[in-house]
């Protein structure tokens, strides 16, 4: 059985072994504060575009570099999911499904995996397959990460690792 770890426990953990230099240097909630929401601008290029009307489906392949705010979504192919109720390429968007290749930033942060779901209107992200999260020197591992932007919690599950700095070295 796979077991779960939040942050805040590993955290606390990490407290309680004497290197709380660790938390002071920025081990937070990964992209804690990154305002995203239904209302946000999406910018996107890629090297195609396929749209099925049928489906309502949108879909950037090769290259695609997606643009929120601050954050940045690279990936091999973005699917836009569209609100419900509206039509594809002309709706607002409610996510994104990324795969590939993927890697979130907002220029101190980054987390990689094979797969990503932004959903702009809950402001959760969730990425599996492989996941690296760094925060400055400080990194995170797991099969699978789950970040709720809203209430600023973070899981991440799946033999999780983990290398803090603790400060500097002598």
């Amino acid at each position: 059985m796979m077991k779960s770890v939040t942050l805040a426990v590993c955290l606390a953990m990490l407290s309680f072994a004497n290197i709380g230099g660790a938390l002071a240097q920025g081990a937070q909630v990964p992209f804690a504060g990154l305002a995203i929401g239904p209302n946000s601008t999406v910018e996107i290029s890629a090297d195609s575009l396929s749209i099925d009307q049928e489906s309502g489906k949108a879909i950037f392949s090769g290259n695609v570099v997606v643009g929120i705010g601050d954050m940045r979504l690279s990936a091999d192919m973005v699917e836009v999911v569209y609100a419900a109720g509206t039509e594809g390429g002309t709706g607002a968007i409610s996510g994104l499904i990324a795969r590939g290749n993927v890697v979130f930033s907002n220029g101190v942060e980054a987390a990689e995996g094979d797969f990503a779901h932004l959903d702009l209107e809950a402001g959760e992200i969730v990425m599996t397959g492989n996941v690296i999260l760094t925060q400055g020197q400080n990194a995170l591992s797991g099969q699978s990460l789950r970040i709720n932007l809203n209430t600023g919690t973070a899981l991440i599950e799946g033999r999780v690792q983990t290398i803090f700095q603790t400060g500097g070295s002598e």
